[in-house]
């Protein structure tokens, strides 16, 4: 445990640092806002439209190839130095390993990560489409027998 009480004073330090940092800030600056002090700012341009309210989901899909990609490194470089001493063993995780990235980028593929086109409308298929299924004819209802349905009852 002696070894460890630098490391935990340097915490308490550093803790008792932020908050009285935080503490003098709330006490010796005085809050003044003003509309030039909350307005957005960016490079000396001020922004004359006003911000979109959500991200497409494109902006998700590529974020999420980028940390796809970025962890396969991060687990591929270790074993890339020791794979002769790992054997089959590590040939076979790193396969199962490579085989899920893979999977992860054709999924995000097939949402349009890349498409950077216009939008396409998907048709609905003709088989979905037929009129004499409906929820009556394709449900089975289930336990209802000895009940009183609600055509029934109304």
């Amino acid at each position: 445990m002696g070894q460890f009480l630098p490391v935990v004073a340097l915490m308490v330090l550093a803790g008792l640092f932020a908050g009285l940092s935080f503490g003098a800030t709330k006490i010796l600056i005085p809050r003044r806002p003003t509309s030039a002090k909350v307005a957005p700012y960016e490079c000396g341009i001020t922004d004359q439209t006003d911000a979109p309210e959500r991200f497409p989901v494109r902006f998700y899909l590529i974020a999420m190839i980028f940390i796809v990609f970025d962890i396969e490194i991060i687990f591929l470089y270790p074993f890339t130095i020791v794979y002769r001493s790992l054997g089959g063993f590590g040939i076979a995780a790193i396969a199962i390993f490579s085989l899920a990235v893979f999977e992860s980028f054709v999924y995000l593929i097939s949402n349009g990560a890349l498409d950077w086109g216009p939008a396409k409308q998907r048709r609905r298929s003709i088989m979905m489409v037929d009129a004499g299924r409906t929820a009556r004819t394709t449900v089975r209802k289930v336990g209802l027998e000895g009940r009183e349905t609600a055509e029934e009852a109304a």
